[in-house]
């Protein structure tokens, strides 16, 4: 029997929202596996918490009728420590698109504009739309890379901020550093330039840039990283900045009080104090992912250089179906219009990955055949 004290919903609410709010599409997250399948959706670290980690977050959750530190000062220091910096120029945040928020929030409003290039990681418009800018989307290369030209033609007076990917979310390719060093040298000294460093653990490229190495010079810029991925805290949301203490001074006063728990404050500190135990994770994640490519381009795939903890999939206007091959193997990906971002996750996912990815092949070469 319906529970007689609920009402329904009048016709329609009479709330003026913005336009702009309205019209949003919300954050897809990455479908969940069906029992005995793989999530390979959303980019997480497939491992469990460490022992230090869980014992943490049993300690913290004794006091969680207390209010955490607001500066998250033990966790800042660390931080600081890791990136060989001053406390002053970090700023954490529930996970690194929340800091990015703040970022745009400190420089952006109605009628500024923030260029990024796209695809890329479907957070950015979601930041651009809540602070009221207008987002200025680059089209990536052919080879799925940052137009770094187009970007810098793409300044306006308007432009507040650029955000940069490196490496590309969903393409996993990195930005050259030399290339970044000269984009950041021609564009605007009042523009904000964010190099978004999420899977920088992942990365093995040695050309690849280096956020840390470019704020030293240029303190219009910042970098972002996570704990999310490498470190394995994507349910308890620590993201962080690094840049200008100025700059990280502004990005504070853009956040709530109190916006990370204590719990994850102190989840976040024990797994920056097991780093060498995290290091062997990220390195056999590296090598799944080097397994898998070989896999496939022993198929004949045409890859990318993944230098995330996933790999792209161009397979373009098939998608949908390439996801349902994927699926009858139990293999969960994350997809979009271009392709298919498949994380590197257990190692019992490989061998189905493979046979699915074997079996697109085959039906892509099918279909090429009887067109012509």
């Amino acid at each position: 029997m319906d529970d007689p004290r609920k009402q329904a919903p009048s016709a329609s609410a009479t709330v003026r929202f913005r336009p702009e709010i309205v019209s949003a599409a919300a954050y897809r997250q990455g479908r969940p596996a069906p029992e005995g399948g793989f999530k390979l959706s959303s980019n997480e670290n497939p491992f469990p918490p460490l022992p230090s980690v869980v014992a943490a977050i049993e300690g913290a959750a004794q006091e969680v009728n207390r209010y955490p530190d607001a500066s998250a000062a033990g966790l800042v220091a660390r931080l600081a420590r890791l990136n060989h910096v001053a406390d002053e120029q970090i700023a954490v945040g529930p996970g690194s698109i929340a800091v990015l928020h703040q970022l745009v929030t400190a420089v952006a409003g109605a009628g500024d504009e923030i260029v990024y290039a796209w695809r890329s990681f479907e957070g950015y418009p979601s930041v651009v739309t809540l602070t009221g800018a207008t987002a200025v989307q680059v089209p990536l290369t052919a080879e799925g890379v940052h137009d770094l030209d187009a970007m810098l033609a793409a300044i306006t007076d308007r432009t507040r901020a650029v955000l940069l990917c490196s490496p590309n979310n969903p393409t996993g390719l990195t930005l050259g550093h030399d290339d970044v060093e000269r984009f950041v040298a021609s564009a605007p000294r009042d523009v904000l330039i964010v190099i978004d460093e999420a899977y920088v653990e992942f990365v093995r490229d040695d050309e690849a840039v280096n956020g840390l190495a470019i704020i030293a010079d240029h303190p219009n810029v910042v970098t972002l990283r996570t704990l999310s991925k490498a470190y394995g805290l994507a349910g308890l949301r620590v993201g962080y900045a690094v840049g200008h203490p100025e700059v990280i001074a502004a990005v504070r006063a853009s956040g709530l009080p109190f916006e990370l728990s204590s719990i994850a404050i102190e989840a976040a500190k024990a797994a920056l104090d097991a780093r060498e135990d995290l290091t062997d994770q990220i390195d056999e994640i590296v090598a799944r992912r080097h397994q898998i490519e070989a896999g496939l381009t022993d198929q004949g795939w045409a890859l990318p250089d993944s230098q995330g903890n996933f790999v792209w999939l161009p397979i373009g206007a098939r998608t949908e179906w390439a996801a349902d091959v994927l699926e009858a193997q139990g293999i969960i990906a994350r997809v979009f219009p271009e392709g298919i971002r498949v994380t590197v996750g257990e190692r019992e996912s490989i061998e189905p990955l493979l046979t699915a990815t074997a079996e697109i092949v085959r039906g892509l070469s099918e279909s090429a055949e009887t067109a012509s």
